[in-house]
């Protein structure tokens, strides 16, 4: 715990030097150093909060010990019962800091592209598509992120055969990276007259949204094709070509979208779709170089994989990488959904702990 120490003290340091740094008029009047001076500085406060939690944590426990040494048969008493509560709280409290000072995914912060794929199951799989759309939705909602449809491919019943959009927010792409894989219902689909319960599943892609200086794509790669946009049966709904599909020819990417009126917004939504796709690619080579093992162990994305069952009889949402059960479906699915993710990101940040220890 010396070197932890020792790292968390110079971290202190710094905060509080940011502190008087940004005091200085000097500083106030630069806006641009201003702004990366204050993330610093809130991306620091944390740690140092806990830091001198800890601190205090221990000065407690000293002060308990020089208690025991007291004459006095019920100050021994309740010293011996505050030391066993403060030397409970010593370990989850290092963990805890351990975990601040992991590096941070620099994406983090990103703006997601979020892509649900109807899969097996035909029309149930299109409703549970919806289902999951208006999930996100909802707990967007709830953080205040803006949620905007780039593209979708809408069914007869109100299901989609696929959807994708943007959110834009602080921390979006934090809270929803693991939500990439296989999800799974199980329930009597609307379509069912028998009664019976079938299986059915939707795939879910979360790429961190790219900035056009995170990837640089030559128009010479691009084979660009308009078409005429249609609705929900097939039929063409604009009389002008306003629909967009790019090809990307190095990596045969194709991307479309036909949601906007305009052929110009149409190209800029699927360029953005395009470009987070390049970017996830390009990190995920990256990754790959660096650790197998770490990309299966914090989420490589893996659309194969199933991670969540939502099963209706049973009131049950069960998340098979963590073995996490919880009996509050209707919640979950009414987009609250922190108690999973958050259960998410405490086991991934576990595993990394493993790594670098």
């Amino acid at each position: 715990m010396k070197g932890l120490r020792e790292r968390l003290g110079i971290i202190e340091e710094r905060y509080e030097g940011l502190l008087k740094r940004l005091s200085d008029p000097e500083v106030i009047r630069d806006t641009a150093l201003y702004m990366r001076l204050s993330k610093e500085r809130s991306d620091l406060k944390p740690i140092v909060e806990g830091f001198r939690e800890y601190k205090k944590l221990l000065h407690d426990v000293r002060e308990a010990e020089d208690l025991l040494r007291s004459g006095d048969p019920e100050l021994r008493k309740l010293a011996e019962e505050e030391i066993e509560t403060l030397r409970k709280r010593l370990p989850a409290l290092e963990k805890e800091l351990r975990i601040m000072l992991l590096p941070r995914d620099p994406r983090d912060d990103r703006n997601v592209i979020l892509e649900i794929r109807a899969g097996t199951g035909g029309e149930e799989a299109a409703l549970f598509a919806a289902d999951l759309f208006g999930m996100y939705a909802r707990y967007a909602e709830q953080k205040g992120w803006k949620v905007e449809v780039i593209e979708s491919r809408p069914t007869g019943l109100g299901g989609f055969k696929e959807i994708i959009v943007s959110i834009q927010g602080r921390g979006a792409y934090s809270r929803l990276k693991y939500e990439s894989g296989v999800h799974r219902v199980q329930r009597v689909p609307v379509t069912e007259t028998s009664g019976r319960i079938h299986t059915s599943a939707a795939t879910v892609a979360v790429l961190p949204e790219a900035e056009e200086v995170d990837v640089r794509i030559d128009d010479k790669d691009l084979k660009v094709d308009t078409y005429r946009a249609s609705g929900a049966g097939g039929q063409h709904v604009n009389k002008v070509s306003s629909a967009v599909r790019i090809t990307h020819i190095p990596t045969g990417i194709v991307v479309q979208c036909q949601d906007e009126r305009s052929q110009h917004k149409n190209r800029e939504k699927a360029m953005r779709i395009l470009r987070s796709r390049l970017y996830e690619l390009k990190m995920g080579e990256q990754e790959k170089e660096i650790s197998e093992a770490r990309k299966a162990q914090v989420g490589s994305g893996d659309r194969s994989e199933r991670i969540r069952t939502y099963n209706f009889p049973q009131n049950r949402v069960t998340d098979h990488r963590i073995g996490l059960t919880i009996k509050k479906l209707a919640q979950v699915l009414e987009g609250n959904l922190d108690e999973i993710i958050d259960s998410l990101i405490t086991h991934f940040q576990t595993e990394r702990l493993k790594e670098v220890a």
